[in-house]
């Protein structure tokens, strides 16, 4: 027996997959130019998958407040938050974030995942109860497991699911903490956060949603489809990251529960790692403010939505969801997405290929996220990848190809 027997099929299937092309899983980004353009094995590229939906990764002031933290405060805190790893632009942010949300209380994270981590095994534990979205993200399901509460899910985006596992619970005492995600990342879907806020007042139910990939792209001042939805005042915690529309890295939980501030002492993912650089916090800090002072760089974003979403509409592939800054393009084989991933990036555009188990419902995706900083033309240039990716694939499956002996893909 060895250690590595339980990952024994993955290096096949890794195989497999490389020998169509590239390896998608490994692409090396050998010089990123801008919010929208990198270098890849020497070659200029559209970068269509990489979640920097406002285009903040560059931008001046970010940049400028980071090299000032950098120089006044140095390269990283060493320390945890509850050792000497808080530091004065630590709390700003955290007071900036409340204010943001409307809340009492924030707590900040070395990153997304852990801020999940974090969150979901502090709040709940043995005796309680976990009723999660099937779609929810890997970080979640390690959370509950960590958290030791009896987890239950249900179908993805149904209320009605939800409402109908609860009532077998109802004769229980127990908390009961419901989690679900505003913009789902794969699929590009959202959740219907107004009727999960019904079930979760009819059941007395906690109400946790992850804003992950939508803070600063919905609701009338961008804090995510819990404002968009009106419902702030039924969530009782929202998670997010700094790590797509705010350019940056890092993780946040805001709540307005009276006690949450005691989670500092209770979260072990907050508690034993290191904290935020201050150069990292000064990035975010400035672009949260130019996300609040600036609607319409939304107003972008939704424009280059709508026309990336129409002209992919307009081509014969399956559109995952409705118009959302995740546009996923459903493809029914894994080897018709391998084909696909690769000819798209040879006509110089990066997408996300995603293939089962990391998919919902088995489906194969080559997943887009649209920036507010991408250009018409490379709006063009990207949907011109993908009329060409279709009749491709037409082609592919005409022929009835052999995905083991199809040729390798130019570099």
């Amino acid at each position: 027996m060895d250690l590595f027997d339980k990952i024994a099929p993955l290096p096949a299937q890794h195989e497999q997959i490389a020998a169509m092309g590239r390896d998608p899983f490994g692409v090396c980004m050998d010089e990123v130019r801008s919010a929208t353009e990198a270098i890849i094995r020497g070659k200029k590229v559209i970068l269509a998958g990489s979640n920097n939906y406002l285009g903040l990764t560059f931008d001046p002031e970010s940049i400028s407040a980071a090299q000032n933290a950098l120089a006044r405060q140095g390269t990283g805190t060493t320390g945890s938050r509850i050792a000497n790893g808080t530091y004065a632009n630590h709390r700003e942010l955290e007071t900036e974030l409340a204010s943001f949300f409307g809340c009492k209380s924030t707590l900040v994270f070395p990153t997304g995942y852990q801020a999940n981590l974090g969150m979901i095994s502090a709040l709940a534990g043995p005796g309680d109860y976990i009723l999660m979205d099937a779609h929810c993200h890997a970080c979640i399901y390690d959370g509950c497991r960590m958290s030791g509460a009896t987890v239950i899910r249900f179908r993805h985006n149904s209320p009605a699911d939800l409402d109908k596992r609860l009532q077998r619970l109802k004769r229980s005492d127990s908390n009961k903490l419901i989690i679900v995600e505003g913009l789902y990342s794969m699929l590009g879907d959202i959740a219907p956060l107004a009727e999960f806020a019904e079930v979760k007042r009819k059941h007395n139910a906690y109400l946790y949603v992850d804003e992950a990939h939508s803070v600063g792209i919905y609701g009338q001042s961008g804090q995510g489809v819990v404002e968009q939805a009106g419902v702030s005042a039924d969530v009782d915690f929202i998670v997010g990251t700094f790590s797509k529309s705010l350019g940056s890295m890092g993780g946040f939980c805001a709540s307005n529960h009276p006690k949450f501030d005691y989670l500092r002492l209770a979260s072990r993912p907050y508690m034993f790692t290191a904290s935020l650089s201050p150069s990292v916090v000064a990035s975010v800090l400035t672009a949260l403010r130019r996300i609040r002072r600036e609607p319409e760089l939304r107003d972008s974003l939704w424009r280059n939505v709508h026309a990336f979403y129409d002209r992919l509409a307009a081509i014969d592939l399956t559109l995952a969801a409705a118009p959302s800054p995740v546009i996923a393009v459903m493809l029914p084989q894994r080897e018709e997405a391998v084909l696909a991933w690769n000819r798209i990036l040879d006509a110089g555009v990066y997408v996300n290929l995603a293939i089962p188990p990391g998919t919902p419902d088995t489906s194969s995706l080559l997943r887009c996220s649209v920036s507010a900083a991408h250009s018409q033309d490379q709006i063009e240039t990207i949907c011109g990848a993908f009329e060409y990716v279709a009749e491709s694939i037409r082609e592919y499956n005409a022929r009835g190809s052999n995905p083991r002996t199809a040729s390798h893909v130019g570099d």
